[in-house]
């Protein structure tokens, strides 16, 4: 099973993802997460990311294509994946049905959790993440069991420093000016399901469970 996530910044991706992979053995991709595999494994294009990174310059779409071709064919994903943070533009979309063509794959499901914009403000400026293993709380409707501390790994938690209203909104809106037609794209291609993320975690989590086991 061939998973794509959507949703702006706040609406749960992480949280609804770590069920998914539970639920279903497959693999959360993030770019982030390909990114650092390519580079640890010293793979040639793994290595061009990285001159651009330590750079402090943007990893150019050709370079972040292959990363992402290169991890969709690594053995863990023979049984499918769950893709986070890829495509972000239409030419990653066109790009991404390429490797999954040469794959001789394809998604069965793009999943768009759906917030409304006041709400991801609420939400993303009461986040907080943990340092040592990136798992995201949220000071209100997530909290860890001992304020601070990650339930997972005992890490210390932190609030982003762009996580403040002001930066937040321009973030949403920068998503939501992006993304508006990839979910046209996805929409016209029949695999676009749409999900209330204001909903219970739970309750969220029931229906997307329920949707991919349908």
């Amino acid at each position: 099973m061939n998973i794509l996530f959507m949703g702006p910044p706040g609406a749960g991706k992480g949280t609804q993802a770590d069920v998914i992979v539970k639920e279903f053995g497959i693999p959360h991709i993030s770019t982030g997460d390909a990114f650092r595999l390519a580079i640890k494994q010293g793979t040639p294009i793994g290595l061009k990311a990285k001159e651009y990174m330590d750079q402090g310059l943007l990893v150019p779409d050709d370079v972040t294509i292959g990363i992402v071709e290169e991890r969709l064919q690594q053995p863990d994903c023979r049984e499918g994946f769950l893709l986070d943070g890829f495509p972000r533009t239409l030419s990653q979309a066109e790009a991404l049905d390429g490797i999954l063509d040469r794959l001789n794959s394809g998604l069965d499901h793009v999943i768009n959790l759906k917030v409304d914009r006041n709400k991801l403000l609420a939400r993303l400026t009461g986040r907080r993440i943990c340092k040592n293993c990136g798992a995201t709380y949220h000071v209100v409707f997530n909290p860890p069991k001992q304020e601070g501390i990650c339930d997972k790994c005992g890490g210390d938690l932190y609030q982003r420093s762009d996580d403040n209203e002001e930066s937040v909104g321009t973030r949403l809106d920068e998503y939501i000016n992006k993304t508006a037609p990839l979910l046209t794209f996805y929409e016209n291609k029949g695999l676009l399901r749409q999900m209330d993320g204001e909903q219970d975690i739970d309750q969220v989590s029931h229906e997307i469970v329920s949707l991919l086991r349908g």
